[in-house]
């Protein structure tokens, strides 16, 4: 039965990217949790970076909504699944992607599929547009007033003004707006101590600054509190209309194996990006889901049934991930009894032979090296083989993210073959990897066959966990 549940929401957008999205939507999600209300974070688009800040900021995680992903059918699903489990929220912040009509380049799809505007239409969510005005002035009016009137179905409720350089120059701004009819829901000011430190994949994930991440957090609640009206945009959120759709639940998604095997899933600094319904989907199939650091841990825990080794930064951190030869000699000896192990992206540099000439963990024969293009963009796939995570013939869709090369870009028996015909990935035994990163709540089906394959497997017996 189909329940229209009444969760006020609002959209944070921009015109275009760097117009400081990240850090008005992590600011505000900051200043309501500080005021007492519980907050549901959310980001528009495939990108793991921003939702660390919003979990940080909100003390819940922060989860994607991505129609290329997940099916533009499950967006509202997923989004009441943050904004009730564990518990129901306030609020929920959503925070886009690039400018607000701009969506997946892909021949696929139509022009503004997976934009923030085609996100908050499926939410039916007011949006705050955040402009950068640090050089503008009355041209604020004009801009503003075509993203208001672009797309009838994109209610744009109220304007923040970032990077504002005086008292005079919000003047101007607050005018200008004012005689077009828009409202400002605030002004904020330049501020150098507001920046986040950056690299060649974006923003310094929050999990590797630990207490910087906190105080950057903190300082960028109370500014946002000061500088914005919280109570209008509260106001603005409960204007959004009660929005009928079933809350996501992986339960409903895989059915759970009789035992409970023992999935360990990488974590820690080098290994940041996840979607939270991934691990979820795996311990609704039925396995027992543990963290393990690379960057620390010395073993996999005893009884391992098998691994995910998800994406993040190993190339920043080689060459202490190649000190730790006990884990890596642990991983090795897991492939080598034939557990299934699952790797994305970062997770593929893991285990391969060396990463910028470093020792890795040596279940693939491969070599990878920083490269100097980024590699960014949707894809289409399908696996070639039967794996621990697909059989042949199934299709996904997902995502690119990374600077890195992979020599040879696959092997023997390739993980997937793209839309365009190239080959990509590695599956060997009951080892598969790939650059491919997957949301699973769009293929739910590959959480379940991956438990299935452990719950059979040979565990890991880890003496060195026990010396």
């Amino acid at each position: 039965m189909v329940t229209a549940h009444r969760v006020p929401r609002v959209v944070l957008a921009a015109p275009s990217s760097n117009a400081g999205k990240t850090s008005i939507s992590t600011g505000l999600i900051a200043a309501l949790t500080a005021r007492g209300l519980t907050v549901s974070p959310h980001k528009v688009g495939p990108d793991y970076i921003d939702p660390g800040y919003h979990g940080l900021a909100a003390g819940r995680p922060g989860r994607n909504l991505d129609p290329w992903l997940v099916g533009e059918e499950r967006i509202a699903p997923l989004f009441l699944r943050g904004a009730l489990h564990p518990s129901p929220a306030d609020v929920a912040v959503v925070e886009g992607v690039m400018g607000l009509f701009d969506g997946a380049a892909h021949p696929a799809v139509p022009p503004g599929f997976g934009s923030t505007a085609h996100v908050a239409r499926l939410l039916q969510a007011p949006v705050v547009l955040v402009v950068d005005a640090a050089s503008q002035a009355h041209s604020v009016a004009a801009l503003v007033h075509g993203f208001a009137t672009f797309d009838p179905a994109v209610r744009l409720g109220g304007v923040v003004l970032n990077r504002v350089g005086s008292d005079r120059h919000e003047s101007i701004l607050r005018e200008a707006l004012g005689a077009a009819g828009v409202t400002v829901l605030g002004a904020v000011r330049r501020d150098d101590r507001l920046s986040t430190p950056s690299r060649h994949l974006g923003l310094v994930p929050a999990a590797e600054r630990a207490a910087e991440a906190l105080a950057t957090v903190r300082r960028l609640g109370e500014v946002v509190a000061g500088a914005v009206d919280l109570a209008a945009v509260l106001a603005l959120a409960r204007s959004a209309p009660p929005l009928a759709a079933v809350p996501w639940d992986p339960a409903a998604e895989v059915a759970p194996v009789a035992t409970r095997p023992r999935i360990a899933v990488a974590g820690g600094p080098a290994f940041t990006f996840g979607y939270a319904e991934n691990a979820e989907l795996l311990e609704a199939a039925g396995a027992e889901v543990v963290t393990v650091d690379p960057l620390r841990d010395e073993a996999l825990p005893p009884g391992t049934a098998g691994l995910v080794v998800g994406g993040g930064f190993p190339e920043v951190h080689a060459a202490e991930l190649s000190a730790n030869e006990g884990l890596r000699a642990d991983v090795a000896a897991l492939a080598g009894r034939g557990a299934p192990v699952a790797a994305e992206c970062a997770g593929l540099l893991y285990l391969g032979r060396e990463l910028d000439g470093v020792p890795m963990c040596g279940v693939l024969d491969v070599a990878t090296a920083m490269a100097p293009r980024l590699t960014l963009g949707y894809r289409d796939a399908v696996a070639v083989t039967d794996s621990v995570l697909a059989p042949a013939g199934t299709r996904v869709r997902g995502h690119e993210f990374h600077r890195t090369a992979a020599v040879p870009a696959a092997g023997p028996t390739p993980a997937w073959q793209w839309s365009t015909g190239a080959a990509e990935g590695f599956v060997r035994g009951a080892v598969h990897a790939s650059y491919l990163h997957l949301n699973w709540a769009g293929s739910p089906q590959l959480a379940g066959r991956l438990v299935t394959a452990c719950a059979t497997a040979p565990r890991s017996e880890n003496a060195r966990a026990h010396r």
